[in-house]
């Protein structure tokens, strides 16, 4: 968050009572669906389960069992190769169409971040098709030359369907850095005789290292704490799912579950501190920003055919799954042959009248979401810029804080805090569909939080000072000056929350509670199971992906407006 311009003292001085109970009304919606959840899992963790006394013990019996210190040493290992491999997809692309002159760069960008508008654990299944033992890819090489690669075989699959689905974060954070590098200093290595990789590995990406640490720590976190993906590869023994396991097959009162809980929000937190303390200390400025200094380069002969060849393999590693999802929601019958043996559209009949319910349950629960994080972002983004009342950073720490608060933890937290709060009618508090919601607003407030906060840092205070020097009182201000000057924030926010919630699953899956009240999600978790389900299973998937593509374009095409009509004024 960058830091807000100091504001004057006398508009700023006294809170109304407004501000405060917006404080107080967000502070209490925090802890109780945040901060208490968590620290629930965290207590349970250091409880004797028969004493409910403080005690090491259950740590100790996890660094005691083969079963968790394999679980841990996987999900370690396939987060970092996942890391690697994500990183191998996304700086060619970043740095070919940044550094020279390509046609197509634009669309080549484009197509570089469409996998993260599909459910990776869809795309597993799409995957397993494609480059399983049996898949499309190996059948071929097997008739061809003999051989079969082990591209999905356990850890491997999990690793190459997390790192195609989760590199679009360092491609987009390493566009951006390398797009405000100044130039100028690569023009001046290149003068004294540098070029081609030894330029790259001085100069560029030395410079453009505070993305790529950004990116990458974003994948790690994503990658570590991924439920569904491991489940539906049948990979078993790593946390999350040993987590999951845990809770649904031994029941809350099992401490393991929350030691696995802990051991997941610890590394989650740590690679964030990680990521900030690898680049503390540096310095990344330069003097120009924009690639002032120097043009794109020209890029010709074998050069231009090699980084076209290195360009067209990854963009077809990285969109296979949706090309192998869409075949599949098509296929009549797809095993052992590179292509389905018939096509047809019974599966898309048939998620319309048996999964009507899950689409209408996530355009609800996904409009809700994105509602509340709009709005709690917006609230949190004023009183932090706009008020001095004390400790209001902290509603921005609180609220930022879940980003590190794997989503299966934060399931766990809820039903060990709120799975014995009765109802009048005899149900428990966490059997209604709001706590979903609930659950997924929290996820991504995160999202809706940083877009507000830059919407409101491009407003200036003296439009409100000039509002209430005229007689107008803080809420009129707010209603007619602050909100629609934030539109494009508050728009931005609220289709962010809206198409990321569409697709969560980590924390639905401990929430869940009858199938009525499931989103598409679950439903296509539930589909995905049994061989005989994942033609419809595929079909939902593509449902998916394209509400959650129409919301990024919606995204893309009302920040573009908003920027052209803040260009005008």
């Amino acid at each position: 968050m960058q830091a807000a311009l100091p504001l004057p003292a006398a508009r700023t001085a006294v809170a109304t009572p407004g501000q405060w109970l917006t404080v107080g009304a967000i502070a209490a919606f925090l802890t109780l669906f945040l901060i208490v959840p968590v620290a629930m899992v965290i207590i349970v963790a250091f409880q004797d389960p028969a004493t409910g006394a403080f005690t090491l013990v259950n740590f100790a019996d996890f660094a005691r069992s083969p079963l968790f210190l394999r679980s841990f040493g996987n999900s370690l290992y396939v987060s970092l190769m996942a890391v690697v491999w994500a990183t191998v997809f996304a700086l060619p692309l970043a740095y070919f169409t940044t550094r020279f002159e390509f046609r197509g760069s634009a669309i080549i960008q484009t197509l570089g971040v469409i996998p993260l508008i599909m459910p990776p654990f869809a795309g597993a299944v799409a995957m397993q098709l494609l480059f399983g033992q049996n898949g499309s890819i190996n059948l071929l090489l097997d008739d061809w030359f003999g051989f079969r690669l082990p591209l999905m075989d356990g850890l491997n699959g999990v690793i190459f369907v997390q790192s195609v689905h989760y590199f679009p974060f360092i491609l987009i954070n390493v566009t951006a850095s390398l797009r405000n590098i100044d130039r100028s200093m690569e023009e001046a290595a290149q003068n004294l005789g540098s070029s081609g990789f030894r330029l790259f590995r001085r100069i560029v990406f030395p410079l453009a290292m505070p993305g790529f640490v950004a990116g990458a720590s974003l994948v790690f976190i994503k990658v570590f704490d991924d439920l569904a993906t491991p489940l539906l590869l049948n990979v078993k023994d790593m946390l999350a799912p040993q987590a999951y396991l845990r809770i649904s097959s031994i029941g809350l009162k099992d401490p393991m579950g929350y030691v696995i809980s802990v051991v997941l929000m610890v590394f989650s937190i740590l690679s964030l501190f990680i990521a900030n303390f690898s680049t503390r200390g540096r310095d990344y400025a330069t003097t120009q920003r924009g690639g002032g200094g120097l043009t794109k380069r020209p890029i010709s002969g074998l050069d231009r055919i090699l980084a076209y060849a290195i360009i067209t393999l990854i963009l077809l590693l990285v969109l296979a799954p949706h090309v192998g999802l869409f075949l599949l929601s098509i296929a009549t019958v797809w095993s052992y042959a590179p292509l389905p043996d018939g096509y047809t559209l019974a599966h898309y009949a048939r998620v319309v009248t048996e999964s009507g319910q899950y689409i209408w349950n996530t355009l609800l629960y996904s409009s809700l979401t994105g509602a509340a994080g709009a709005v709690i972002g917006a609230a949190i983004a004023y009183i932090v810029l706009r008020t001095r009342i004390p400790g209001r950073h902290w509603l921005d720490y609180a609220a930022s804080a879940a980003l590190a608060v794997p989503g299966v933890v934060l399931g766990i937290g809820y039903l060990r805090a709120y799975f014995g709060v009765q109802l009048p009618n005899g149900q428990s508090l966490t059997s209604l569909w709001i706590i979903i919601v609930i659950a997924l607003a929290v996820r991504r407030l995160p999202y809706a939080l940083r877009a507000c906060m830059a919407a409101m840092q491009q407003i200036s205070v003296s439009l409100e000072e000039a509002a209430e020097n005229l007689g107008a009182t803080k809420a009129s201000t707010i209603r007619r000056i602050v909100a629609p000057l934030m539109t494009g924030g508050l728009l931005a926010g609220f289709i962010t929350s809206f198409a990321t919630a569409a697709v969560e699953l980590s924390a639905t899956m401990m929430l869940v509670q009858n199938n009525a009240d499931a989103p598409l999600a679950y439903g296509l978790y539930v589909f995905m199971q049994s061989p005989a389900g994942r033609g419809a299973g595929a079909a939902l998937g593509v449902i998916a992906v394209l509400i959650v593509g129409i919301c990024t374009y919606l995204s893309q095409s009302l920040a573009e407006r908003d920027r052209r009509l803040k260009a005008g004024s």
